[in-house]
C-alpha cells in the first residue's frame, strides 16, 4: 500500500483547539489523536473522518494526506522509547504525566544524550516558577523566557544544527507554541523537534492535551509507584514512526509481540495482586513470568541520575534492544533471576 500519513503540522496550524473542533463535527478526539500518531493508519480510517478533518483545516484531501514521505526517527538508546514510541525527527512529542512520575528526569536525560549527539537544545521557561526545573535547565544549551526569544535563537542555531526545543503546556494553552511553529516553518528552519511537557499534570485527564502529535509518551502511575523507570507506558505510548511503511519490519513485529505480552501480563498481574501466583491458571504462568522479565528489562539507568542512584548510566542500541526483547519473549531468560534484569543495559 502507498505510504500515507496525515499532514500533522498543517492540522496543528489550522486547528489549534482540535479536541473541541473534532467533537463539534462528530469525531472522537481519541480517533483523531490515533490518526495523528499513526496508531490508526490513514489507509484504514473512514473517508468521512478524513473529509471532516480537511473541512476543519480548510484544506483539500491532497493537502491533508501526505504520500510517499519517509519519517526519520531519533534514536535515543533508551530501550522503552526507541522500541515502543520513537521520536519523529522534526515532529512534536507530548509527555502526559502527573507530577512525580519522572517526566522531568526523562527530559533531562534526553537533553544530556542529544546534546552529545550534536543537537542544540533550547528550553522555554514556563510563566510560573518551578524549582524542580533546575536540574533540567542545567543540561540545556539555551534557556529563554519568551516566545520571541525562542524564535530568534532557534533561527540563529537552526541553520547549522538540528534543534531540540522544549516548553511547558502553559505556552500551548495560550496558542503561542502553534504560532512559533508556523514562524519557524515560514523562516525555512529545518529539523526542529519539539517536546511539550505538563508540569501541572492536567494533561492526564484530557483526550488530546496538546493537539496533534507525532509521538505520545504516556507515563504510568503503576510503574512509577513500583520504581520501574523510565515509567513510560509501553502499551499506550505511540509514534507515527510505527506506521508499517516507516519502520523496519523486524522492529514492528517485535514491538507488537512485546505489547501483546505486556498487555496480558498486566491483566494477570492484577489477579496475582489479589490471589497470589496460584490464582492464575497454570497455562498462564509462563506468560506472567516472561512479562515480568520484559518489564524488568525495560527499566534503565540514566546518566543524569548516577549521583542519586549510584548506578552507571546505560545506552542500548535499538538493534540490541530488539534482539534482547525477542530473546525474552521466546523464553531465553526464563531461567534468569528477575532481579538481574532490573536496571541493566543490554542482556
Amino acid at each position: 500500500m502507498e505510504n500515507l500519513r496525515l499532514n500533522v503540522p498543517l492540522l496543528r496550524r489550522r486547528v489549534p483547539n482540535l479536541t473541541s473542533a473534532a467533537r463539534s463535527v462528530g469525531l472522537r478526539p481519541a480517533t483523531v489523536s490515533n490518526l495523528c500518531t499513526g496508531k490508526i493508519p490513514v489507509g484504514r480510517s473512514e473517508v468521512r473522518t478524513l473529509v471532516a478533518l480537511a473541512s476543519l483545516a480548510q484544506c483539500t484531501l491532497d493537502e491533508l494526506i501526505l504520500r510517499g514521505e519517509t519519517v526519520e526517527m531519533i534514536e535515543t538508546k533508551i530501550k522503552t522509547l526507541d522500541l515502543f514510541a520513537p521520536i519523529v525527527k522534526g515532529g512534536t512529542v507530548g509527555l502526559v504525566a502527573r507530577p512525580g512520575m519522572g517526566q522531568l528526569v526523562v527530559l533531562t536525560e534526553l537533553f544530556y544524550r542529544l546534546t552529545r549527539e550534536g543537537y542544540k537544545t533550547i528550553f522555554l521557561k514556563p510563566q510560573e516558577n518551578y524549582p524542580e526545573l533546575s536540574d533540567t535547565i542545567s543540561e540545556v544549551d539555551i534557556v529563554v523566557d519568551s516566545i520571541e526569544k525562542a524564535f530568534e535563537d532557534i533561527k540563529a542555531v537552526g541553520g547549522s544544527h538540528d534543534v531540540i526545543f522544549a516548553a511547558d503546556r502553559s505556552h500551548v494553552l495560550t496558542g503561542e507554541i502553534y504560532d512559533l511553529q508556523q514562524k519557524i516553518e515560514e523562516a525555512g528552519v529545518q529539523s526542529v523537534t519539539t517536546f511539550l511537557l505538563d508540569l501541572k499534570g492536567a494533561s492526564v485527564d484530557e483526550d488530546l492535551p496538546y493537539g496533534p502529535l507525532e509521538t505520545l509518551w504516556q507515563f504510568d502511575a503503576d510503574l512509577s509507584a513500583r520504581h520501574k523507570y523510565p515509567a513510560v507506558n509501553p502499551i499506550y505510548s505511540t509514534s507515527s514512526v510505527l506506521e508499517g511503511a516507516h519502520l523496519d519490519q523486524t522492529h514492528l513485529t517485535i514491538q507488537q509481540r512485546a505489547q501483546k505480552l505486556l498487555r496480558r501480563y498486566r491483566e494477570l498481574r492484577s489477579l496475582v495482586n489479589v490471589k497470589g501466583i496460584d490464582g492464575i491458571p497454570a497455562s498462564e504462568i509462563q506468560v506472567f513470568n516472561r512479562g515480568e522479565r520484559l518489564e524488568a528489562y525495560l527499566t534503565q539507568p540514566f546518566y543524569v541520575a548516577e549521583t542519586f542512584t549510584g548506578q552507571k548510566g546505560e545506552s542500548v542500541e535499538l538493534e540490541t534492544t530488539i534482539n534482547d526483547v525477542r530473546k525474552i519473549i521466546d523464553g531465553g531468560t526464563d531461567s534468569k533471576e528477575l532481579e538481574k534484569l532490573n536496571f541493566i543495559g543490554s542482556l
